[in-house]
């Protein structure tokens, strides 16, 4: 499988505290079935002010540890840009740390909070498509506007958006109305690709593999096999940055 969601660089955000965790995240990776990992660390406007460069020199770190533990893992890296008026800006600046690419586009991991959906998304997600990105939005079955509205995940799919669920959702880790939300974006074939969105080895570990077995048996091996490795690896194949 490839996972395209990950906080596993120590140090630079809510993920790995240090090195130490960040290889057991890896190891807990390869043991759920993971081959590729994409590390995305939060980029967060006065939060988590991470830079392409910051990214860069932990991931730098973090993937000569792996390689010297012999931890059989293949790594590249991007961001979890959080929405705010500064993507335009880091656009022209060339600072978003985009994925990959996705049919001839840059595909930027585009995250909104979890509280709402912020007003004027429709004109930044047009912006973006016109400027040669693709919004790949995480968790949006996490989104508390979404619970109160669930037809506002057919409204990003309108708007152009790719839907990436959360790996846990399907197990249940947040919860059975997250689970239910994910179950029917399943159904209702809403679901672009599925990733861990891991953080830890306990709170929020790496449940791809069980959210494998969970999408077979929901939908079919067929579908797992798409959302979990075929477009995730179509994207990584265009562009990741190792």
């Amino acid at each position: 499988m490839i996972d395209l969601h990950s906080h596993i660089i120590p140090g630079i955000d809510d993920g790995a505290r240090d090195m130490d965790m960040a290889l057991d995240m890896a190891r807990q990776t390869v043991a759920a079935g993971v081959t590729h990992l994409v590390c995305t660390p939060h980029v967060h406007w006065g939060t988590f002010d991470n830079t392409p460069e910051i990214i860069a020199t932990g991931f730098s770190a973090l993937k000569e540890a792996v390689d010297k533990e012999g931890i059989p893992l293949s790594l590249s890296r991007a961001g979890e840009v959080r929405i705010n008026e500064m993507v335009p800006v880091w656009f022209r600046e060339d600072k978003l740390p985009y994925l990959g690419e996705y049919r001839g586009k840059k595909v930027l991991l585009l995250e909104m909070p979890h509280s709402n959906m912020p007003a004027g998304l429709d004109q930044l997600f047009r912006w973006l498509l016109n400027a040669g990105v693709q919004p790949l939005i995480p968790h949006p079955e996490r989104n508390r506007d979404v619970w109160k509205r669930p037809e506002k995940i057919q409204w990003l799919r309108n708007q152009g958006c790719l839907l990436q669920v959360t790996a846990g959702a399907f197990t249940g880790r947040f919860g059975e109305h997250v689970e239910k939300i994910a179950k029917d974006m399943l159904r209702d074939n809403q679901i672009d690709l599925v990733a861990s969105d891991t953080h830890d080895t306990k709170r929020r570990p790496n449940d791809m593999g069980e959210a494998f077995a969970v999408v077979s048996e929901l939908a079919s091996e067929e579908v797992a096999n798409t959302l979990f490795k075929t477009t995730p690896g179509d994207i990584i194949a265009a562009g990741a940055t190792a």
